[in-house]
């Protein structure tokens, strides 16, 4: 069955549609209705995404805007990089424009309607970057390849001295509200070092102390790495559900209800469900959360910019996503079909 032939589809309300493409999806029927929905529309009806990141795809079925914009470095001129008509990143206008010289993604598009745009993040507390004025550095643009659905797309290859952040955005939560979070990453290409970071930050690119901060973590543990997941509520990494060793895509989330209690979620980005933490009490001294809302990527709070990492997608919430709605974005994510053999 194709797309085009769905127009009818407009009629049905969002849950019927969403039940009816997950129902045919697990009939074995065409992948492609799973995909019908994007992260966001799942999310949409009680928490809906207040920023939205990737380099592969549109997290909105509807989203028609750029993904991000590389720099070349021979001349210093920038494009954007948009979407192929079926909402999967245009990698081959990157490889074009780039070609015979290096370019770096200079900025990451939100695509919520709040344009919580990312860029290479500033100089803080803990770390200046090795980038002018001593902000980090941005990533390389073609660092890693792989493919979304059988196109060629790239990823984020985050190591020491990158990381992006937007210290004034729109609509995140702040002083003990409800959110969540969730990234597509990977085991590989971890260390120990602080932090590998995606979410909620101090706005001062400081430490703020406990509850400033409100993001999902992974990192390594011992040596040879031991993988988790948690969430970097600042002073602390809390939630520690451990993610196999080796495991190329990642599905790694995050949901707080700001003022008691959290969740934390993992999965392979590439087969199967999640496993859970279940709701569990937030930390003493973090009850309530304190969170101030900047973005951060790759970094932690006050910019300890010592991780490396990678990120292909991810999204912050307004509101704590429960645990079935979970599972239905990381049913989409299993279906976008990511692959690709990753460097360590």
């Amino acid at each position: 069955m194709h797309l085009r032939s769905l127009s009818w589809f407009g009629k049905i309300p969002s849950l019927t549609l969403l039940v009816f493409a997950v129902v045919i999806s697990q009939a074995g029927g065409a992948s492609a209705l799973i995909l019908f929905h994007r992260p966001c529309n799942i999310l949409a009806s009680r928490t809906p995404c207040v920023a939205a990141y990737s380099t592969t795809r549109a997290l909105y079925r509807r989203y028609k805007g750029p993904l991000y914009q590389v720099t070349r470095q021979s001349d210093k001129t920038s494009i954007n990089i948009g979407l192929l008509r079926d909402g999967y990143a245009d990698a081959a206008a990157q490889d074009a424009f780039c070609a015979h010289t290096v370019c770096t993604i200079t900025k990451i598009y939100d695509q919520s309607p709040n344009h919580n745009d990312l860029i290479p993040a500033p100089p803080g507390g803990a770390a200046h970057g090795p980038g002018p004025r001593g902000y980090d550095l941005p990533a390389v643009a073609n660092a890693l390849p792989i493919t979304v659905h059988g196109h060629k797309v790239y990823g984020i290859a985050i190591s020491p001295g990158m990381g992006y952040r937007d210290d004034t955005p729109v609509s995140t939560a702040i002083d003990g509200r409800p959110e969540g979070v969730y990234m597509v990453t990977s085991a590989l290409h971890l260390n120990s070092k602080c932090c590998f970071d995606f979410g909620n930050a101090e706005v001062n690119n400081r430490d703020n102390n406990a509850g400033h901060m409100d993001a999902i973590n992974i990192m390594c543990h011992r040596h040879p790495c031991k993988p988790d997941a948690g969430l970097d509520m600042e002073n602390g990494i809390y939630g520690h559900l451990p993610v196999p060793a080796g495991t190329t895509f990642v599905t790694d989330m995050g949901a707080n209800n700001g003022q008691d209690s959290y969740a934390i979620y993992q999965g392979n980005a590439q087969s199967g469900g999640l496993t859970s933490t279940g709701i569990i009490p937030l930390p003493k001294g973090y009850q309530p959360m304190k969170q101030e809302g900047a973005i951060i990527l790759g970094t932690g709070g006050d910019n300890s910019n010592w991780a490396s990492g990678y990120f292909f997608e991810g999204v912050m919430t307004r509101g704590m996503p429960d645990a079935k709605t979970m599972k239905a974005v990381q049913r989409n994510i299993v279906a976008a079909k990511y692959a690709g053999h990753l460097q360590p």
